[in-house]
């Protein structure tokens, strides 16, 4: 498949919707991977013959890995043909699901995370950027919440199926199956998205340049501090429906899909809002997500309210995300494939951060509904971070507010 013009209809051509498919694949099986860790803690933990808080760190390593991954690949990579680069990276996933699932040691198993995560953020970049390519402008914010729908949709279904996988099969059989989808992922790559020439004009000292300007360091701060708040809660959710909510191991997974189901909705939210302004709907996702984590200190005690509530905690952070991922494509300038890549790097800054202070408040003795307050925490630092923003956004007037 060769490169296309974008279209300017907002109904999709056949070619365009199976790159997209394509992209979609490749971040499910991203996203089941990244999540899937969070499900299995307990088993991971008893397999490994350490504690919960330490498993907790095989969560951090995978989030570490993405940190270096996206800024390094997208600054050496941004010269390659985009498919290539889509390729290339998902080959290095399927390897390092391969070590994790391989991993007879702790040691090994948090190694093999760091390596599964090094593509992570560059893939969601280059898809983000491959989506907006094929679509006209007034459809980038739909198009990017298109593209990044596996993430959600790895929520929804992967991460319960892999959940329960790995209670029945053992916690290894869903990295496995991960890489599977992997290398699915890389055979679809090659048939559908289109071949575009590499760009001679990209170099890494130019994509150096998005670290130049404040407006990129401040996103990032708003999501490597402020989406911190939802990974302090998420990380432990398996011990919190076992011992805050007080449910067996197999309402884990129910617990998983109502946050895959909350995903699918605000992915699609994202988009909407960012298409009508982005810097609002980081506002309005911001500020539901710190109030929904307060509330569910409360009602994770209870079955059917922590349920409920674990669902819109999910769509206002995946509403967040898309928010991000917008804002630091546009705020990178000629930097883009930099800027695409860094938001999936901020969020598993924040993955890293959450899990480790969630971790740390239980290793405490504060119990297993203090990560969440944390989370609220977080998410209050992110709004005052993006506060700052948006006051030198308007005082600049660099972009229409």
């Amino acid at each position: 498949m060769t490169s296309a013009a974008p279209t300017t209809s907002r109904k999709l051509p056949a070619d365009t919707r199976l790159a997209f498919i394509a992209l979609i694949v490749g971040g499910f099986g991203l996203g089941v991977t990244e999540f899937v860790t969070m499900g299995l803690l307990p088993q991971i933990a008893e397999g490994m013959n350490v504690s919960i808080p330490q498993a907790g760190h095989v969560v951090s390593a995978y989030a570490v890995g993405v940190v270096v991954g996206a800024p390094l690949l997208a600054i050496f990579g941004a010269r390659f043909p985009r498919r290539f680069m889509l390729m290339a990276m998902m080959a290095t996933f399927v390897v390092g699901n391969v070590l994790s699932a391989s991993a007879q040691t702790y040691e090994t198993l948090l190694a093999a995370r760091f390596v599964a995560g090094l593509p992570h953020g560059a893939f969601f970049g280059l898809a983000s950027l491959a989506a907006v390519s094929m679509v006209s402008s007034t459809m980038r914010g739909k198009a990017v919440g298109t593209v990044m729908m596996g993430i959600p949709l790895a929520n929804l279904i992967g991460v319960p199926v892999a959940t329960w996988m790995g209670q029945v099969f053992g916690w290894r059989s869903a990295y496995w199956a991960v890489a599977v989808v992997g290398l699915l992922t890389m055979l679809l790559v090659r048939l559908w998205v289109p071949r575009t020439a590499a760009d001679s004009s990209l170099s890494w000292r130019k994509e150096l340049g998005a670290f130049k300007k404040s407006q990129v360091w401040l996103t990032l701060g708003v999501g490597s501090i402020g989406f911190g708040g939802m990974f302090a809660m998420y990380s432990y959710i398996a011990p919190t429906v076992t011992e805050v909510t007080g449910q067996s191991d197999a309402w884990v997974p129910v617990f998983l899909f109502s946050f895959g189901i909350g995903s699918v909705m605000g992915n699609s939210l994202g988009g909407r809002l960012a298409d009508w302004s982005i810097l609002r709907g980081l506002a309005v996702s911001g500020v539901l997500m710190m109030s929904l984590l307060l509330i569910f200190w409360y009602a994770s005690q209870f079955l059917v309210p922590a349920l409920i509530v674990l669902f819109l905690i999910s769509a206002s952070g995946a509403s967040w995300v898309i928010c991000l991922q917008m804002r630091l494509m546009s705020v990178a300038g000629e930097a883009k494939t930099l800027g695409a890549a860094l938001n999936h790097s901020a969020l598993n800054a924040a993955n890293a951060l959450g899990a480790w202070l969630g971790g740390l408040v239980i290793a405490g003795g504060f119990g297993y509904q203090a990560p969440t307050l944390v989370g609220a925490a977080l998410a209050f630092a992110g709004l005052v971070i993006l506060a700052i923003s948006t006051t030198k956004h308007v005082r600049d007037r660099h972009l229409i507010f």
